[in-house]
């Protein structure tokens, strides 16, 4: 046991249970336990100010994420689905710059709303599992760390499912702890709305499943609460599901693209992300969590959950999936920990003083590794180099004007034959963006959901090719026009690419453009 538990008057002697601790009756739907205490508004809300502070005032710093300039592009063509996502993310994208105009807090505002959402509900959890206002704040405080700053800068798919999976968390615990079954369909709810946005909260879905078999409460299985949930779920979710279904599931040749070409190193990588996905510094305290999850009789009814962690994490390296898909249940864990945390320190300011400490230190190193907080010409190396979502938000302005140079030497009468074509979204997305205003044609891409919007116009048989495509076949010249470079240092994806000029083509588009298409 890590944190072991005083034996004071305010705290259960380990392995027993007071009659105020205990939920009602199960499914009576009486009030909760006795122990729950109100939700700690003033700290928790200052949490909240402090990161919203932080994140508004770097929405700007940098520029655009691949990914948002990839929802951008995806939000100007409304579908079900797409060949790499549902459709939730781009529709966020387009409401956002609907109401607030096609600029960078478009897509920013969205995100910083649903991870402070994330730091509430988990502060909410923690309130469910018992923890007074300590509790709460340091697990408001504690989460507020890297992985969450990164996704509420930028408007990522993970950034909604940040807000899913620890809603739907919260409502199992309100269902299991304070006998309100009735949560369920609130859960239901989420967990089907989640499946518009990633299909990945499946996986909690499977893990609460598989935890409620094994450990219980077995009982709960046969809730018509609980069942009425699924069916909720599973109906708000249809429209997305026949999407995939009518169109052979595209969601799976995409994951097993991905494993295939980043599974090895996801695996191997997934152990210290779970280190690291909250900060070092904490990982006592949701250890702590874990392991008083499954031991503790208090918190029998919750054990599932508990277990859905490990379960997830086995399927996820199983299908070589991203390290940071567990987060929502390790934010529990941390909550669990938070409560246990708040019992050992209670009376003890040392205790509460290396708390703060490692807490603050991980909040600290949040700051600096997930965002903007360094003048780009003097971003460290070591930060460029461990955290992509940064390095992917840099150049993009600078790319696309060197693009823009290439056409613009072209004589008047080629440049009308011209197409430009970007090997990935992240360069389509740019050139989309910023094209127009430097004079560029419409930008075409065959990577996911952007090979269904070509191929370019027949007339065109002049090509400005950016990125790495090798179809020598497909013209019959093609030579090196320009190097991409953002001119800050920063080795991204896109530093160092080269700009081609591609004449002649072979064969007509109709015949070409299917060899254009790839996943990633």
């Amino acid at each position: 046991m890590l944190f072991p538990v005083r034996k004071v008057s305010a705290v259960p002697i380990e392995g027993r249970v007071t009659p105020a601790e205990l939920p009602g009756p199960r499914g009576s739907g009486t009030e909760p336990r006795a122990g729950v205490a109100r939700l700690a508004w003033r700290p928790v809300g200052g949490v909240l100010i402090v990161d919203a502070a932080l994140l508004a005032a770097t929405v700007t710093r940098y520029g655009y994420h691949r990914d948002e300039l990839y929802f951008r592009m995806l939000a100007s063509h409304p579908a079900w689905g797409y060949v790499d996502e549902p459709p939730g993310t781009p529709i966020l994208a387009k409401a956002g710059i609907a109401v607030f105009g096609d600029n960078l807090w478009a897509l920013r505002i969205p995100a910083m709303i649903f991870a402070l959402a994330a730091v509430l509900m988990t502060a909410l959890v923690a309130r469910e599992l018992g923890g007074g206002s300590w509790a709460q704040t340091l697990a408001a405080a504690g989460v507020s760390s890297t992985f969450l700053l990164v996704a509420g800068h930028v408007l990522l798919t993970a950034t909604p499912d940040l807000v899913v999976w620890l809603g739907v968390i919260l409502f199992a615990c309100r269902a299991l702890l304070r006998a309100r079954p009735r949560a369920w369909l609130a859960a239901g709810v989420l967990a089907g709305a989640g499946m518009w946005n990633k299909q990945l909260i499946v996986l909690l879905l499977i893990g609460i499943g598989v935890g409620l078999i094994l450990v219980g409460p077995r009982l709960e299985l046969r809730s018509r609460w609980l069942w009425g949930g699924v069916a909720i779920a599973a109906v708000i979710a249809l429209p997305n599901v026949l999407y995939q279904l009518s169109n052979s599931w595209p969601e799976v040749t995409m994951a097993r693209t991905i494993a295939a070409n980043k599974g090895h190193d996801d695996r191997v990588l997934f152990v210290p992300f779970q280190l690291i996905l909250l900060g070092i510094t904490v990982v006592p305290i949701w250890v702590a969590g874990l392991i008083r999850l499954l031991r503790d009789p208090r918190w029998r009814e919750v054990r599932c959950l508990a277990l859905a962690y490990p379960v997830v994490c086995v399927l996820v390296v199983v299908t070589a999936g991203q390290p940071y898909y567990t987060f929502g249940l390790l934010a529990f864990c941390y909550a669990a920990g938070c409560v246990v945390t708040e019992r050992w320190a209670a009376g003890h300011r040392a205790r509460w003083a290396w708390t703060w400490t490692a807490a603050a230190i991980t909040v600290a190193a949040g700051v600096l590794f997930a965002l903007p907080v360094f003048p780009l010409r003097s971003l460290p190396p070591a930060i460029a180099a461990a955290d992509q979502a940064e390095r992917d938000t840099v150049g993009w302005p600078t790319y696309v004007h060197q693009v823009a140079l290439v056409y613009r030497a072209l004589p008047a009468a080629d440049r009308k034959r011209t197409t430009v074509i970007a090997e990935n979204y992240g360069e389509a997305g740019a050139l989309d963006r910023f094209g127009p205003a430097d004079g560029l044609p419409q930008v075409y891409s065959g990577q996911n959901q952007l090979y269904e919007y070509g191929p370019p116009p027949g007339s065109t048989d002049l090509v400005i090719l950016v990125g790495t495509y090798d179809l020598p076949t497909a013209f019959t010249n093609c030579t090196r026009q320009s190097t991409l470079d953002n001119g800050v240092d920063v080795d991204n994806e896109e530093q160092g690419r080269r700009v081609s000029l591609c004449r002649g083509l072979r064969q007509p588009w109709t015949v070409l453009w299917p060899r254009f298409r790839h996943y990633g």
